[in-house]
């Protein structure tokens, strides 16, 4: 586009060095067709993990890791992103933007259809939009400055901020921002709609069936708008929730691709030893994720600071991540977690692990040992990514510094109501996703305003701090990246010297694939992405 706009070569050229990510030697590009290995073969059928069963396959009012697995095989976004964090098209096939920052206008693909026929407009973009911004976890924070869609004609779509948004270009992924269709969304709640068990979108697979507590199936999108693409057959998602099965099933062929790792770390280098199997640790880079221990400020005990940095002290990261984590992760003081490195305060350590004080704060708090040598209970509940054994080492942690921790270890749906929706914890491990970008990743759960009950991945601690909120508003419109480096390193300080959270590990992905399973991992988005270029070598 001419006029005063920054178009979209010359704003790629900068984007992956303004977010402080170089391209990486050795990583295939983010290319339509073949890999290197050959040209791509039409047909077949891919057998897919994903370890937990999701509770919605559109993830317009969710970020569950299930969820972003299935969702962009089959609802598209309007841009996807190579290993440098390039912008591509996918729903828009031209992108500009205003020199202020607060108009984009994006050119949207002709020719497409929603999987019932229906054509896709610039319509369905604005009402997305608008849905993500009320009922998105992450997505409240990234469109909060948005004010209007304007849709001049059915393929442009005109987005403006009342504020810059200096990461809205980044967070237009399928698995991040999917576009909906309006004609089935209007005048309805979008967490109860029925397009999210059975979604209809533009992508390269449509919908055919869920089987509750087996499986999904995705079968090819004749009518795709890329020619000839998928070249899958048919995607299987397969639900295997005990860790061991899914060990057995890729070392017996029953598996062709899975994400997390899918399988125990215990189990990973004897799996990855396997002559068929190949693993791949990139494809993390968009959803890095974070295990953290959150409080719930509105258990009593809990509002006492020191109380807080005891239960921190009580934690021996080396030993968590040695003893559960296998080693696979690091250890991740900062909330930020480890792949925004740019924002990350290097001067923010663990609270380090000292029984001696964690018993002395605990004293001076008013919490003498009992009789029984015990303190105070508190109940703890662990999202099932971080494995039992994470709650396990917890639980056993507090015992020590006279604790009884009442560790209770659920389903993922069962999980989210119990965190959620009724929040009957104490303490939560949650396993979040950092993003690629702070003010998506991190605003969510530390911002007062996005303590929404049943909103899953949002503010379930009811963490309310003033001063983190204004720095968490500063940081999203802040244009200048130096200013927002430093308002976000105040942020880490802020919520460290509040014990507002334990952060523990950042722990690393790894993919196990059939060695046949080509194009599986292109971009940063890894397993989370459509699976259009994914095909079995002959």
């Amino acid at each position: 586009m001419s006029g005063p706009f920054v178009d979209r070569r010359s704003f790629s050229l900068g984007l992956a060095a303004s977010l402080g990510l170089a391209p990486l030697a050795g990583r295939a590009a983010f290319a339509a067709g073949a890999d290197a290995g050959g040209k791509p073969v039409r047909g077949g059928v891919l057998r897919f993990l994903v370890e937990q069963e999701p509770t919605t396959l559109v993830t317009i009012a969710h970020t569950a890791g299930p969820s972003t697995r299935v969702s962009p095989k089959v609802t598209e976004g309007l841009l996807q992103y190579g290993f440098d964090y390039e912008p591509k098209p996918q729903l828009a096939t031209e992108w500009s933007v205003s020199p202020d920052g607060l108009t984009y206008v994006f050119k949207l693909r002709p020719n497409v259809k929603w999987h019932d026929g229906k054509d896709f407009t610039s319509a369905d973009v604005a009402y997305s939009i608008k849905l993500l911004k009320e009922n998105h976890p992450r997505g409240r924070a990234t469109f909060s400055s948005v004010t209007v869609v304007e849709t001049p004609d059915p393929l442009t779509a005109i987005i403006r901020l009342s504020k810059p948004a200096p990461y809205l270009l980044v967070a237009l992924d399928a698995c991040e921002s999917p576009i909906v269709p309006k004609h089935l969304y209007e005048g309805t709640d979008p967490l109860t709609n029925k397009n999210a068990s059975a979604p209809v979108g533009t992508g390269p697979f449509v919908f055919r069936e869920w089987v509750k507590g087996s499986h999904i199936i995705l079968d090819r999108n004749p009518n795709y708008w890329d020619p000839g693409k998928p070249y899958l057959d048919r995607v299987v998602v397969r639900f295997i929730a005990d860790q061991s099965a899914r060990s057995a099933a890729f070392e017996t062929g029953e598996l062709d691709l899975g994400g997390g790792p899918p399988v125990p770390r215990s189990d990973l280098a004897r799996i990855q030893a396997l002559p068929n199997i190949g693993s791949d640790t990139r494809g993390y880079e968009y959803n890095g994720n974070m295990t953290q221990l959150f409080f719930n400020f509105d258990t009593p005990v809990l509002k006492d600071k020191k109380v807080r940095l005891a239960i921190a002290k009580a934690i021996d990261h080396k030993k968590l991540l040695d003893v559960v984590y296998f080693g696979y992760g690091t250890i991740a003081p900062s909330p930020l977690g480890v792949d925004v490195k740019k924002f990350i305060d290097p001067n923010i350590k663990t609270y380090g692990f000292d029984l001696a004080a964690a018993n002395k704060l605990l004293d001076e708090a008013g919490y003498p040992r009992k009789a029984d040598a015990t303190r105070f209970p508190l109940r703890l509940y662990a999202n099932p990514y971080n494995s039992q054994a994470s709650g396990d080492f917890v639980k056993q942690a507090l015992a020590r510094i006279g604790i009884p921790v009442d560790f209770q270890f659920f389903d993922f749906s069962t999980y989210l109501q119990k965190a959620y929706t009724a929040r009957d914890f104490d303490l939560t491990l949650e396993s979040l996703s950092t993003t690629f970008d702070p003010t998506p990743g991190v605003q969510r759960v530390y911002w007062s305003k996005n303590f929404k009950i049943g909103l899953p991945f949002s503010n379930a601690s009811h963490y309310d701090n003033p001063e983190v909120d204004a720095l968490l508003e500063a940081a999203a419109v802040e244009a200048d990246e130096e200013k927002r480096i430093a308002i976000w390193r105040k942020f880490q300080q802020v919520t460290h010297d509040d014990v507002a959270a334990v952060n523990l590990i950042s722990p690393a992905g790894v993919t196990l694939f059939n060695k046949k399973v080509k194009n599986h991992t292109l971009g940063v988005t890894g397993v989370n992405a459509s699976f259009a270029d994914v095909y079995f070598e002959k």
